[in-house]
């Protein structure tokens, strides 16, 4: 995908440097063939000496105060660039960040409009690839109104809860040692051996390791409950949702739900089951169950967790929208 000069020409950026790698000669004949190219219109060339089928050359917008239909042209540039891609039974597609460079599109607005129309393009062209890169992260700016605690938010849950479970989670294991220490008949602070308080043989002494309370295992294991897929169909149903609806929201392909729908006992990975959580906008009770189910459980030691927590709590379910989040502080993003 290449942001090209309007004219036949060789531009600077992006331009400058497929030209150099795709065999400028040769590319510019072709480009000359096409004419020149009004914004948000698209048209398509060789792709030469890259490894690639074809370039996907795309005007985008000259920022002037966005007052000028320069978000609905860079709309049409990802729009009509997609349905080219489809239209050439291409089966991946690459783009810089349109606009960002001199043309000085504002680069979060920029984000949102690509996240957007690659997700729209996404839900029809579901084995489709989409690669979006981008060189500038710390120029995004979030949604104040959207996200404006989330940075005030990471630093209370990540790093205050961290220290704060720390310290209480060593506290707790050494009331525990401590506990069974004197169950035991030890006096640690009196620096006493260990000493018998009851009759007992050998086999029944407390282990150190053993339970707290009187639990039977077999009891434990009896406990009838709703595995992750049962919880996920139960819930899938309640809501009325067709499945279409709920693995496109989800960041699921069809194939992969198909899996879950047909194995009572699938585990998914972290992320599938955080994505299902959020097409399914529960509340922070619901997304904890659903992951428990899952075998997972969202930790303040994890940036990423936090992030997605805070999303949950700020009824943020639009897999784009957490997405952004997650890319401004270096996470990784749950896949569209």
């Amino acid at each position: 995908m290449n942001t090209a000069n309007p004219k036949p020409i060789i531009g600077g950026g992006t331009d400058s440097a497929i030209y150099e790698a795709a065999g400028k000669d040769k590319i510019l004949k072709e480009r000359k063939k096409i004419g020149d190219i009004a914004p948000g219109d698209v048209a398509y060339t060789s792709a030469f000496n890259l490894n690639a089928r074809y370039i996907i050359h795309t005007c985008g917008p000259e920022w002037i105060d966005g007052n000028h239909g320069e978000r609905e042209i860079l709309h049409s540039c990802y729009r009509n660039s997609l349905e080219l891609m489809a239209t050439l039974e291409a089966k991946s597609i690459a783009f810089p960040l349109i606009a960002t460079g001199v043309y000085g599109f504002p680069k979060d607005e920029a984000l949102s409009i690509a996240l957007e129309e690659i997700h729209t393009f996404l839900l029809d062209h579901e084995k489709a690839k989409v690669i979006l890169v981008v060189f500038d992260r710390k120029s995004f700016v979030l949604s104040e109104e959207r996200f404006g605690g989330l940075e005030a938010y990471i630093d209370e849950n990540y790093v205050g809860k961290q220290s704060r479970r720390e310290y209480s989670r060593r506290r707790r294991n050494e009331d525990i040692y401590e506990e069974r220490l004197l169950r035991a008949g030890f006096d640690e602070d009196a620096g006493a051996e260990p000493v018998e308080t009851f009759p007992f043989e050998a086999s029944k002494k407390l282990s150190l390791l053993e339970p707290a309370m009187d639990v039977n295992l077999d009891d434990m294991l009896d406990i009838e409950g709703m595995t992750f897929q049962q919880k996920l169909l139960s819930l899938i149903d309640t809501q009325g949702l067709k499945d279409s609806e709920f693995y496109k929201s989800a960041g699921i392909t069809k194939q992969v739900f198909s899996i879950i729908r047909s194995n009572e006992d699938y585990q998914p990975k972290k992320e599938t089951a955080i994505g299902a959580a959020l097409a399914l906008k529960l509340d922070m009770e619901g997304a904890e169950d659903l992951l428990e189910r899952a075998g997972y459980a969202f930790s303040p030691t994890s940036k990423f967790d936090v992030i997605i927590t805070y999303c949950i709590k700020k009824g943020i379910y639009d897999i784009m929208e957490v997405n952004e989040a997650l890319f401004k502080y270096h996470q990784k993003v749950l896949k569209i």
